[in-house]
């Protein structure tokens, strides 16, 4: 099995490009490049950006501090919803 932890830790390795989905936030995702993260799911993002999924919408945010308690799924971005 593998670990949450241990997904995300990859992905920050590879660089690759995250969608964060956001507790009691359906219709919101923020995405990113994962530069730290620890523990309690805590994530920094790079190059963030907020995308609305009722407007397809996106809002530049730059670097972006995700506290854990927030973070409901974490999926590569170039995955469709």
């Amino acid at each position: 099995m593998t670990l949450p932890i241990h997904l995300l830790f990859r992905m920050l390795q590879k660089r690759t490009r995250i969608a964060v989905w956001l507790y009691e936030k359906p219709d919101i995702r923020l995405e990113g490049v994962p530069i730290g993260f620890d523990e309690y799911m805590n994530i920094v993002l790079d190059d963030g950006h907020e995308v609305s999924l009722k407007t397809g919408s996106k809002l530049a945010l730059g670097r972006v501090l995700l506290k854990g308690d927030n973070v409901t799924l974490v999926q590569r971005a170039d995955v469709t919803t």
